[in-house]
């Protein structure tokens, strides 16, 4: 099959162009974008399309980069194609961001792909993968450690990126260029720089591999339809999944109904947590070790235990359900908390329940606390920290500043703020959902005992 006949047929089996689009090309001069370049030019008048193509300078290797922009410019003119170029330092920008750079490379190319596609409204962003870049991204997702979902590989169409060559070997497009077209291609000097992994992996392991299987491509590209079709049938069994589960969301939070989590496959729960995060903080950062301790948080953790993720996700377990959020636990207004009685601490979704007993019951001092109610100046005041607060930690014997107190107990800094502080008169009696102060403790003589307990409001 000629290539232009594989190319058309794997943009009509995945729906790459429809006729009239407007369809900006990633150009670089080398060959798989100068072979898509001229393939869809050959196509132009089939579809009915219009052709602008991008040359995006790195600024990394600026000889060669002067080189490229003019043949890319030239070969525009040559195909009558509307040529666009942008700079952009990739070695600044990941250096501030202390970033790889080639992974900074491609994602500022992206960017700025987008940028220009709105500028001319075009609907399509197509780009130069071929099989063999399909066949090195499997073996280095596999490296890697990726499970289903990395190894189906590249994608052949995502939103507005088609790759119209995604299922042609490297050695036909270069044949394609030399012997039908005549036309020249250049060589990006980077691809020889055996430091980065993709490099290291076609020059080495590929060719090696190439040695045993000459095929391989071409099998490594059909395993990775396979996985694909796969994954594409368990995402809507998870998108199913978690709709159930959702008990409430925010572009910043997801709440998930605890119970049905307990009992699902965990195959399915991993899927249904990285859904989760997704579409909270994004999965970048997000390693196989993160959804595997959020997974013990839910069949192991008790309420108010949290995980600390990147980019300042947290996963909380709360009493009815599991909770992965950006949002940073504000302070909260101060409230007056009569005995008996209660009141709801609204911004932290928190009960604090005040009763009098006679007699001593079990308390662990966190959840509940028993007090000397003879010892107390009523009502109790409630409110966040203060600088200076200090108290008298039962046990301890001695007195401690709550910052202190915080460190000691691990207690996270974006959670110090949230924690209800307990007072009689100017005197802290308890950190709510962490510990009594000593001064306050029933005793023998003890009349009527003071029973303050903090419950999650997902409770009422």
């Amino acid at each position: 099959m000629k290539i232009i006949d594989k190319a058309v047929k794997t943009i009509k089996k995945h729906s790459m162009i429809n006729k009239g689009d407007t369809i900006l090309i990633g150009l670089s001069g080398g060959p798989d974008s100068v072979c898509l370049t001229a393939i869809l030019d050959k196509l132009r008048h089939n579809f009915n399309i219009s052709l602008h193509a991008l040359y995006v300078n790195h600024e990394i290797r600026p000889e060669e980069s002067k080189k490229e922009e003019s043949f890319c410019n030239a070969l525009c003119k040559k195909l009558d194609v509307t040529f666009h170029t942008r700079s952009v330092d990739v070695k600044g920008f990941a250096s501030k961001n202390r970033r790889n750079i080639q992974e900074t490379a491609r994602e500022l190319r992206y960017e700025i792909m987008e940028e220009i596609a709105d500028d001319i409204n075009a609907s399509r962003i197509a780009v130069g993968h071929n099989a063999d870049d399909q066949a090195e991204t499997i073996i280095m997702r596999l490296v890697r450690g990726s499970g289903r979902r990395g190894l189906s590989g590249i994608l052949p169409a995502r939103g507005m990126i088609i790759r119209p060559l995604i299922e042609i070997e490297r050695s036909m497009i270069e044949q394609f260029l030399k012997d039908e077209l005549g036309q020249d291609f250049l060589l990006d000097s980077s691809n020889l720089n055996e430091d980065y992994l993709r490099n290291w992996i076609r020059l080495n392991v590929m060719h090696e591999i190439k040695n045993h299987n000459p095929s391989i491509v071409r099998d490594l590209s059909r395993t990775a339809d396979i996985l694909r079709e796969e994954d594409n049938y368990l995402e809507i069994i998870v998108t199913k999944t978690l709709m159930r589960l959702i008990s409430r969301k925010s572009d910043s939070s997801i709440e998930l109904f605890l119970s049905p989590m307990e009992t699902l496959e965990k195959s399915l729960l991993r899927r249904v947590l990285r859904r989760a995060i997704d579409a909270t903080s994004g999965l970048r950062g997000i390693s196989y070790v993160h959804v595997e301790d959020i997974i013990e948080l839910i069949t192991n953790g008790k309420s108010g235990d949290r995980i600390i993720m990147p980019k300042g996700l947290r996963a909380i377990r709360n009493y009815a359900t599991l909770q992965l959020t950006l949002d940073v636990p504000g302070s909260f207004t101060e409230h007056i908390l009569s005995v008996p009685g209660e009141i709801i601490i609204q911004e932290q979704g928190m009960i604090i329940e005040a009763e009098i007993i006679n007699e001593e019951i079990e308390s662990d001092g966190r959840s509940t606390a028993l007090f000397d109610l003879q010892a107390l100046s009523l009502p109790l005041n409630i409110r966040p920290r203060q600088e200076g607060d200090f108290f008298y930690p039962r046990g301890l014997g001695k007195k401690k500043k709550l910052q202190d107190f915080f460190v000691d107990e691990k207690v996270p800094r974006d959670l110090r703020n949230a924690v209800p502080i307990v007072l009689s008169g100017n005197d802290i009696i308890w950190i709510a959902g962490y510990r009594a102060d000593e001064r306050s403790r029933p005793t023998e003589k003890t009349e009527k005992i003071l029973k303050l307990i903090i419950s999650s409001s997902e409770k009422i």
